[in-house]
């Protein structure tokens, strides 16, 4: 069975490119610099059914993505999780997170209302972030 994407994260979300292991997509929220990391493997659920090779390189592109969100944002503070609760893929949420934030220092979901990235703001933060990830233009 190929590889697909949940479709709630499809909806939420916009592609950016691929790592190796990891299909990068920005989230649809312009309150906060949000990326997810999706394995490319076929109904994964749990971190612990990636093999050990998997694993290993799952937390290298966690570490590149996280890299590039301090890079680009200095934030005060990335959260990193796989929650799943909603979207049972496999999937790794890599959020920048600032005192300043509409959530700060609760967690983001539900948080505030959600906000889109208007047309031009979210072709300027795709293309920057494809750049500061090295997915290419």
């Amino acid at each position: 069975m190929p590889f697909t994407i949940d479709p709630q994260l499809a909806a939420d979300t916009v592609p950016l490119g691929d790592f190796t292991l990891s299909h990068v997509r920005l989230m649809n929220e312009r309150h906060y610099p949000w990326l997810v990391l999706v394995p490319m493997r076929t109904g994964i659920r749990e971190l612990i059914e990636l093999t050990p090779f998997e694993q290993a390189a799952l937390t290298t592109e966690i570490d590149r993505a996280s890299r590039a969100l301090t890079a680009l944002f200095r934030p005060d503070k990335l959260n990193i999780g796989a929650i799943g609760n909603i979207v049972s893929q496999l999937h790794v949420h890599i959020v920048a997170r600032f005192r300043t934030d509409p959530a700060w220092p609760k967690p983001v979901w539900g948080a505030a209302p959600r906000e889109a990235y208007d047309a031009d703001a979210l072709a300027e933060r795709t293309a920057t972030l494809r750049v500061a990830l090295r997915l290419g233009p």
